[in-house]
């Protein structure tokens, strides 16, 4: 797994951090109810989200892992990789608000959210460690166009632990967002809505997704014919 697709899932979720603070800046609000922000219990729920990333991407990396034993590795490895990018693609025109492609796959989770979701109220409003980190490791279940971009690329990397890595690299890149909305609350939704900064940021990570496209067609060509 090559060391650049860690440096991107972590600036594609620093990039893609206006999406998280205008999604999940409710959430880390309601840390704060009843009293003033406090930074530890927005680092434990941070830190189980960022576990529920990490738990995702070994899942998708192991079946990823399966798919290529189960078949011919270069056809199926060059098809995950198109997918990962055209995700990005996908996410960089979502965030600068030109298409709701990804909008079916937040649907998609939704299945699974009705059942996680009711889970929160138990540690609602957290007012401790021991009640931010689980709610944490439920929202991090959160349906997310921009998880599931990244949750694509960690299908690339066939294996759970390199897929972990790659969610736990994404996951810290939100993470500077979400803490600064945990802590500043409304002032930073309001500045993650503007839509000059949502159109740069898409714009970046279009590029990403863009880029490794161009890579991929280099390698089909480098590639083709196939040996026989």
């Amino acid at each position: 797994m090559p060391e650049s697709s860690y440096l991107a899932l972590l600036l594609v979720g620093l990039l893609g951090g206006t999406h998280c603070v205008v999604m999940c800046g409710g959430i880390v609000g309601a840390l704060s109810m009843g009293g003033p922000a406090r930074a530890s219990l927005h680092l434990a729920y941070n830190a189980g989200r960022i576990v529920s990333y990490a738990a995702a991407g070994a899942l998708v990396g192991a079946l990823g892992e399966t798919g290529l034993a189960l078949s011919g590795q270069l056809p199926l490895r060059s098809i995950l990789y198109l997918l990962a990018n055209m995700m990005l693609v996908a996410l960089g025109l979502y965030l600068m608000g030109l298409t709701r492609a990804l909008a079916f796959t937040e649907r998609f989770g939704q299945k699974l959210w009705r059942h996680v979701q009711p889970l929160s109220r138990h540690f609602l409003p957290a007012r401790s460690v021991a009640q931010a980190f689980p709610l944490g490791l439920l929202w991090g279940w959160l349906p997310c166009g921009l998880v599931y971009s990244a949750l694509a690329t960690a299908l690339t990397s066939a294996s759970a632990w390199h897929g972990a890595g790659l969610m736990l690299a994404f996951g810290l890149g939100t993470l500077p967002n979400l803490l600064l909305a945990g802590l500043l609350a409304a002032r930073l939704q309001a500045y993650a809505r503007k839509p000059a900064l949502r159109v740069a940021c898409g714009l970046l990570i279009l590029g990403f997704g863009v880029w490794g496209l161009i890579g991929l067609g280099r390698l089909l060509i480098q590639t083709w014919p196939p040996a026989t």
